[in-house]
């Protein structure tokens, strides 16, 4: 029970730092203000560790429109949480003595469970984007977070929106990329 617990509430924590890291990296692809919200969070938390980045990287790399910093960003911080979560079920399973366990044949284990959860968080914060958008336009749109909100959203929805009409004068492309990221996630799982 411990453990599971401990586990949670590491994921809760990466899945914030890597979601602010991914958000941060799409608001600059779309080149979104970040003075405003949720830019301004977004910097706060990633700062500490996008900064160190970008010094890091090549300058080609650095000034193509793909923020990369923020990119490697989320993967560093998906391979912690990986190696955390490895670290804690080692501990927990065979004691602090057995980690001599967490050598390079883990390696390519630990770089999935990166991926995935990677993967898994970019998912899941679009599929609350496309919700919050979806919910926006039909209780307040035209205010400041809808405009955001479509914004982050139109590159995901345009595609859909030339291949499903709109019925009855209601947008269903929402829905449709809703559910493709909903199974995107089960198959994940």
């Amino acid at each position: 029970m411990l453990i599971r617990i401990l586990v949670f509430l590491l994921e809760t924590l990466f899945f914030v730092l890597i979601g602010a890291a991914l958000l941060r990296a799409w608001m600059n692809y779309l080149r979104i203000n970040m003075r405003a919200q949720p830019g301004t969070f977004v910097m706060a938390v990633t700062d500490w560790i996008v900064k160190p980045m970008r010094r890091v990287l090549p300058q080609a790399v650095a000034q193509s429109r793909v923020d990369w910093a923020s990119v490697l960003a989320a993967f560093v911080l998906s391979l912690v949480f990986a190696l955390l979560v490895a670290l804690l079920i080692g501990v927990f399973a065979g004691g602090l003595q057995d980690l001599s366990g967490l050598n390079l044949m883990l390696l390519p284990a630990l770089l999935l469970a990166a991926l995935k959860m990677l993967l898994r968080v970019a998912l899941q914060v679009a599929f609350v984007a496309v919700l919050a958008f979806a919910i926006i336009s039909w209780v307040q749109p035209g205010s400041a977070i809808y405009v955001l909100l479509g914004r982050l959203t139109e590159p995901l929805l345009a595609p859909l929106r030339r291949v499903i009409p709109a019925i009855g004068g209601v947008d269903l492309s929402a829905l449709v990329l809703l559910l493709l990221l909903q199974i995107g996630l089960m198959v994940l799982g």
